[in-house]
């Protein structure tokens, strides 16, 4: 039995994102769209789809959210190099799922349960952090939910809602048509479907 949500409101709402092409510049069109504020975690000289609510890191801010690419690599199962440009794009994956109370992410989960691409670390995070996570899987064409301990599927019809103020959406560069629909449906169910009470 789901529980009856209370609807928050779209002009009290701020999406946490990084403006990138795919996946991120789509949640901030979205959000646009609805009357929500974005705020996209970017650094100096790196290119970006979305220029509205662009919050450029400085150096010292960039090292507040910096991790060991070791620690990550052995955590996502796959390697990570030590280029600075890599390193930049984790440090903002960090402020976006620090800021942010729920995350919506968009890409593939992989065998390991892990999420593919450097996005997959925004993922890794959330858990870290216990936040509430979901994942719209591109190539299963569904919102899966993490647990705590697994990925659960979630009915088509029946996808996630956000209910934090704050919430974070990251995701895939290569963003397909069925993503584009799924977070498009998110907002509308979000924020303009019948409220609950």
């Amino acid at each position: 039995m789901q529980t009856e949500r209370r609807r928050i409101k779209a002009d009290s709402t701020v999406l946490f994102s990084g403006g990138a092409a795919g996946a991120e510049a789509e949640f901030g069109a979205c959000a646009e769209r609805h009357g929500i504020d974005e705020v996209n975690f970017t650094f100096e000289g790196h290119t970006i789809a979305r220029q509205r609510g662009v919050r450029v890191l400085n150096h010292e801010e960039l090292q507040a959210g910096d991790v060991s690419l070791e620690y990550v690599s052995r955590l996502m199962h796959r390697r990570y190099t030590d280029a600075p440009t890599i390193r930049k794009v984790l440090q903002t994956l960090w402020y976006q799922v620090n800021s942010g109370q729920e995350i919506y992410v968009v890409g593939a989960i992989l065998e390991d349960g892990t999420v593919r691409g450097g996005t997959g670390w925004g993922a890794e995070f959330a858990k870290l952090c216990n936040k509430p996570l979901y994942v719209f899987d591109q190539d299963r064409d569904r919102w899966f939910q993490w647990t705590g301990d697994a990925w659960q599927p979630m009915e088509a019809s029946n996808g996630p809602v956000i209910t934090h103020p704050h919430f974070s959406g990251t995701g895939t560069r290569t963003l397909q048509p069925n993503a584009k629909k799924a977070i498009e449906a998110l907002f509308t169910r979000s924020f303009t479907g019948p409220a609950s009470s």
